[in-house]
């Protein structure tokens, strides 16, 4: 048989057997450490004589490293192997001043001049792991707060780079100067705070398992174990917490970093102060504008009421004495005809048609009134004079027809209303309705216990000697709220037509007081508005009683009243005071004598 040189990488290898026959091609694979080889070869793209070599070359590094480990370390041979936990295995390898950066290969080179434990306790990468965690060599310090005030950098950045071989994430960001970004920085201290270590404490384990006897010890030692390690876990995770605590505490980039930032909050705070400032101003300069703008307006406004009230009480005081111009010329005009007539009292009747026609007529009527009486002859102006008397004396006629017609409506509703009240809401008599409007006006809204003080006033003054509850004021009142204000001008009108029978004379105009809600239909009063009752109290304040000419000087301050109305207004409002209180004291004596 005839072996022929080795096939092509890549290719099985040709075994020829060389007989009588011909020649035959087999094919062979390799295996066992051939295999290793083979695969080594083709994955290096090398060839079997360059496998050789690089096998020759570690060999010889290998003795070279057994005889430098040799010559080193010869005292070590003179170690314990028992006690081996005590040990320090990368001495013990010889390997000690590479320790956790030692290779593989330097490991086996070591393993057979020293003791069979330290090389398993280092081939293990488990073991090993156990074994660098808690490396005798290595330093646990943390520097303190005051150690580092001075020099930060120096003190830390070595701390830092020694613990970070724990980190199970590479690329481990580095402390960096004091010319480090602010992202860095944060990057930096992110990492650690949140550090991944890799370091465990089983190595540290007093108690081992396998010299348990039973499965219960076993456990029980397992489960110390776990409890010790998880403790001094929990240290370790403290000491670097305490490390980077320390580290940021000092760190003069932090303290720089937040003054940056307190410099830029303030001035972001003045910036938007002052934006708020400014816009406070615009507001309140827009507002100021806004007022004096009304304020001119109002002025404007008020300075044209003002001139219109005066226009139209020139205007009314023109048009008053046109008219007592008027009426005087009638009067004389009359005088000098000798009223008409020679008998006396036709000529008294006369005077109370003329007068009568003073207090009615209109300025255009009395002035044409006059040129017919001036422009004519007697018969004339005498026919001319009773024309308009007649006149007169119809329309006076017929407004008297029309007030009793709407009172005797006004007496229909006001039994229909206060049909259903008990004895004291029926029989109310015109008397009682007067004495009701009085009360009404004597103790307006405001009064204390308002409808108790006008039922007691009613029950003191009333003839009739109906005794009046609170309940039946309220009633009638409000059905005397919904009449009309002709229905009102009728009740006064009667009021003053039963004074005029029962006194047998006229009362004169300056001691009348007219009520401000129900005048009387024949004169020309006109209720006193809130705002002019505002401008005689201010005028009557203003105006003390010594004053020279006060009453002249309220009603110059009161636009549209005479000298003549502030008086009898100032009349009125004496007795509805004095009313009030008589009533109120009788209320409180009635009560005081019930208790």
């Amino acid at each position: 048989m005839l072996l022929l040189p080795s096939a092509a990488d890549g290719q099985g290898t040709a075994i020829t057997h060389a007989l009588i026959s011909a020649s035959t091609l087999c094919q062979v694979e390799p295996v066992g450490r051939w295999f290793e080889a083979f695969v080594k070869r083709r994955n290096r793209n090398a060839s079997a004589s360059f496998q050789e070599l690089e096998d020759k070359k570690e060999l010889s590094e290998e003795s070279e490293d057994e005889e430098l480990q040799l010559e080193e370390f010869p005292m070590l041979k003179t170690l314990d192997p028992k006690d081996w936990k005590n040990q320090d295995h990368y001495a013990v390898l010889g390997l000690g001043h590479v320790r956790y950066k030692a290779t593989q290969r330097q490991i086996k080179a070591a393993r057979k001049y020293f003791v069979t434990s330290a090389y398993e306790m280092l081939s293990d990468p488990v073991k090993r792991r156990a074994f660098n965690s808690v490396d005798p060599t290595f330093d646990n310090s943390v520097p303190s707060k005051s150690e580092a005030k001075e020099n930060f950098f120096e003190v830390f950045s070595p701390v830092f780079e020694r613990n970070s071989r724990w980190s199970n994430k590479k690329n481990v960001p580095k402390l960096g100067d004091m010319n480090s970004s602010f992202e860095d920085v944060d990057a930096f201290y992110s990492f650690w705070y949140n550090f991944d270590s890799w370091r465990e404490f089983s190595y540290l384990d007093e108690e081992e398992k396998e010299k348990a006897e039973c499965r219960d010890e076993r456990r029980w030692i397992e489960k110390q174990n776990r409890a010790t390690r998880a403790q001094r876990k929990k240290e370790e995770m403290n000491r670097i917490r305490t490390l980077v605590d320390n580290a940021y505490s000092c760190d003069p980039r932090i303290k720089k970093f937040k003054e940056e930032e307190k410099a830029k909050k303030e001035a972001e705070k003045k910036a938007k102060a002052e934006a708020k400032r400014k816009e406070q101003e615009a507001k309140e300069k827009q507002r100021q504008a806004e007022l004096e703008a009304a304020r001119l307006a109002k002025e404007k406004e008020e300075e044209e009421v003002r001139q219109q009230a005066l226009l139209a009480k020139k205007e009314k005081d023109i048009q008053k004495k046109a008219i007592k111009r008027e009426r005087q010329k009638l009067r004389n005009s009359c005088k000098t005809w000798n009223h008409f007539s020679d008998n006396e009292a036709e000529r008294v009747k006369m005077m109370e048609e003329v007068e009568k026609l003073c207090d009615r007529l209109e300025l255009a009527s009395l002035q044409c009134l006059n040129e017919t009486l001036t422009s004519s002859t007697k018969e004339v102006g005498k026919a001319a004079l009773e024309k308009q008397i007649e006149e007169i004396n119809e329309q006076i006629r017929k407004e008297k027809e029309e007030a009793e017609a709407r009172m005797r409506q006004a007496s229909k509703n006001a039994e229909k209303s206060t049909g259903g009240g008990g004895n004291g809401s029926k029989n109310w008599s015109e008397d009682d309705l007067q004495l009701l409007i009085k009360a009404v006006n004597l103790f307006p809204a405001g009064t204390n216990s308002r409808w108790e003080v006008i039922a007691n006033y009613m029950n003191i003054h009333s003839s009739s000697g109906v005794k009046r509850t609170a309940k039946d004021v309220i009633g009638k009142a409000k059905s005397l709220q919904k009449l009309d204000p002709h229905q009102k001008d009728d009740i006064n009108k009667k009021a003053f037509d039963k004074f005029k029978k029962e006194h047998g004379v006229v009362p004169q105009a300056e001691n009348a007081t007219p009520s401000e809600r129900f005048e009387g239909p024949c004169t020309d009063f006109t209720p006193w508005t809130t705002e002019e009752q505002k401008l005689l109290e201010q005028a009557l304040k203003t105006y003390p009683v010594n004053t020279p000419e006060r009453w002249e000087k309220i009603a110059d301050t009161v636009p549209g009243r005479t000298k003549k109305d502030c008086m009898k207004r100032y009349k009125e409002l004496v007795e509805m005071v004095k009313a009030k209180k008589a009533a109120q004291e009788q209320v409180m004596n009635a009560s005081r004598a019930k208790k």
